[in-house]
């Protein structure tokens, strides 16, 4: 692995270990929990989704032939998964920031919960998903084998499932406001004009 290569993978685990301090840090700045999701509905989410990370970061060795790789290292290929990391990060972080002290890792009912609907909230209504799946596509892309794609699809699954789980409880929360935001803002994907779901 030549040196320009070997520097484009540190910086992808310094871009991850820059954002893990900030995420984790952030936790101490919330509102308090009103209603907390039951431990099993947790398990249900949170099992997937780590299982596909363990997928897309695995050591090749630990993965059997399915850790070949099918894609020869390159600098360009390196490069472009870094921007989709960086890319994927910073909109989670626009994401974090216009939350606020709403965030919650888990799905929770926040004292005094808001709905948000400004910054990426306008665009799709998990942001937060959509970022950090657009960043680990770049770590599938930068591993280049098919256990890091069975990952990000297995990932893709828990998402999908804890959305699900996240806008039945804003359903009761917000009723009639989150429905019409549902229905104005695609969940993951900005594939439609969702900007005029924002706030006049």
């Amino acid at each position: 692995m030549g040196a320009p290569l070997h520097q484009c993978h540190v910086l992808i685990l310094t871009v991850w270990a820059a954002w893990c301090l900030y995420w984790l840090g952030g936790a101490f700045f919330v509102k308090r929990t009103a209603r907390r999701e039951p431990f099993l509905s947790r398990l249900s989410h949170i099992v997937p989704v780590a299982c596909g990370v363990w997928l897309i970061f695995a050591p090749l060795g630990w993965t059997g032939s399915w850790g070949e790789p099918r894609l020869v290292p390159t600098l360009p290929r390196c490069v472009g998964a870094l921007v989709l990391v960086a890319l994927g990060l910073l909109f989670t972080l626009w994401a974090r920031w216009h939350l606020g002290r709403n965030w919650s890792a888990s799905v929770t009912a926040k004292r005094d919960h808001e709905l948000v609907r400004s910054g990426p909230y306008a665009w799709v209504r998990h942001p937060i998903y959509s970022g950090l799946l657009l960043a680990l596509m770049g770590d599938a892309l930068d591993v280049g084998a098919p256990h890091a794609l069975l990952g990000l699809l297995i990932v893709f699954a828990g998402f999908t499932h804890k959305l699900r789980i996240e806008e039945r409880v804003m359903r009761q929360l917000f009723g009639a406001a989150y429905t019409d935001y549902r229905s104005a803002v695609p969940a993951l994907v900005p594939l439609r004009a969702a900007r005029r779901s924002a706030p006049r």
